[in-house]
């Protein structure tokens, strides 16, 4: 059964070896293009960080070291593997959502629509630069196809940077709670992350941003199936329906969608194999985030504790496999590139930041209906721009996958004013 596994594996990687339905231009280069042999090479960049911390960890915990520890190395490595008991004179306790009684409802009104539109202009701009940078070429002339840029990590890379400079800076002029997590124990989720965001990269190589974008919308199942195995979270039974109902109106979008230009059965396969990776690594994500909030820490540590190994394992891994100085070069060459990959960064700390004023200011669930009207406006606006084909059927599934989301925040809505308990499904935090 796993060969046959492996073999579905290879035979969606085997024919996909340029993006769109390109030919690579030699044997070398189209053995090293294989988007499963460059998710191997980039494991094992990750690996080689990994493996070396885990085990300086266990020794540390194996020797007692906060015991017996002394010198210079001490603090360092105290925070790295230990952590720190919050004190109470020093911890800041994390304040609920604040309603000033006399904010006037105009005043409410012209947050809201400042937070929708802070939300939807970053996300939407993000959506659009993201398609552009992965599906067409730079520097195209009437005599020049031009050359697209391939490698997925380096973006990822430019993301955590810009969002670890702002988490940084805001932690350093704003007061935080006192930090107890080990950090160590950002380094799980700062890997599924580093590796949702690759194969989010890499499937638009091969499967159109709307599917992409219903294969997000989606991932709600397994975030459940996550919550179950790693949190132990029971689920209500309207939950699984709304689940149900996500799968449905996506089966409906996949089935019913025409070929995209250049596509074929083997680069489909491709693209469906990395969304699911992609869900899988952010329904991990998600998930051992809620976990860590139990140190209560504040959103914005959270964020810098992931970007920080998340820029540790991309850099280290580009530098390994001699990528980084390469696409420096690319954005030296197109400034239209180095400019897009500027703006998406700044979109996606910008849209991080307003994630968490919304929910701070309006809760959870005002936040989940902005967001799942921005997924709909972004299938909108990438068929407009970029000229994907949505059938009828393809549209009711679309409409059946937002019904079903917005189903879930009312019913949410409901069981909080029943005083009873709701499970958060995932966290707001490193979403891109």
């Amino acid at each position: 059964m796993d060969a046959r596994w492996w073999a579905v594996v290879l035979l969606a990687a085997l024919p996909s070896l340029g993006a769109g339905g390109e030919n690579p231009e030699g044997p070398l280069e189209s053995w090293t293009q294989l988007w499963f042999f460059r998710f191997l090479v980039n494991a094992a960049g990750y690996a080689s960080f990994m493996v070396p911390g885990y085990l300086l960890v266990q020794y540390f915990r194996r020797k007692n070291y906060l015991e017996t520890g002394r010198g210079l190395c001490f603090p360092l490595v105290k925070t790295c593997v230990f952590g720190n008991e919050p004190k109470a004179p020093d911890e800041v306790p994390l304040a609920p959502r604040a309603e000033p009684a006399e904010t006037s409802p105009t005043w409410q009104a012209l947050k809201l629509l400042f937070c929708a539109a802070g939300l939807q202009v970053s996300y939407l701009t993000w959506g659009v630069l993201q398609e552009r940078v992965m599906t067409r070429s730079y520097g195209a002339t009437a005599t020049l196809p031009g050359e697209r840029f391939s490698d997925s990590q380096f973006l990822v890379l430019m993301n955590r940077v810009l969002a670890l400079t702002v988490s940084g800076l805001y932690c350093i002029l704003c007061k935080q709670p006192r930090h107890g997590a080990p950090m160590y124990r950002y380094s799980f989720a700062s890997l599924s992350n580093v590796l949702s965001s690759w194969c989010q990269y890499e499937a638009l190589k091969f499967v159109s941003f709307p599917t992409q974008v219903l294969a997000k919308a989606s991932k709600v199942i397994p975030v459940m199936l996550m919550g179950k195995l790693v949190s132990r979270r029971s689920y209500e039974h309207w939950e699984y329906l709304t689940a149900g109902l996500v799968s449905i109106g996506v089966s409906m979008f996949l089935l019913s969608s025409g070929p995209e230009p250049h596509s074929s059965p083997a680069t489909t396969l491709s693209g469906l194999i990395l969304l699911a990776g992609y869900i899988a690594f952010d329904s991990f994500t998600s998930n051992w985030q809620d976990a860590l909030f139990a140190y209560k820490m504040s959103s914005v540590q959270m964020m810098f504790g992931v970007n920080f190994f998340s820029c540790l394992f991309t850099v280290g891994s580009l530098l390994e496999q001699g990528a980084l100085l390469e696409g420096v070069r690319f954005m030296g060459r197109h400034s239209e590139f180095a400019a897009h990959t500027l703006l998406l960064s700044i979109c996606s700390a910008c849209g991080q930041l307003f994630i968490f004023y919304t929910i701070g200011q309006f809760g959870a669930a005002v936040f989940t209906i902005i967001m799942t009207l921005r997924q709909a406006f972004a299938i909108l606006l990438s068929c407009l721009l970029y000229g994907h084909t949505v059938t009828v059927v393809g549209g009711l599934g679309v409409a059946v996958v937002f019904a079903a989301l917005l189903l879930r925040v009312y019913a949410r809505g409901r069981l909080k004013q029943r005083g009873k308990k709701v499970v958060p499904v995932e966290s707001s935090v490193q979403k891109v």
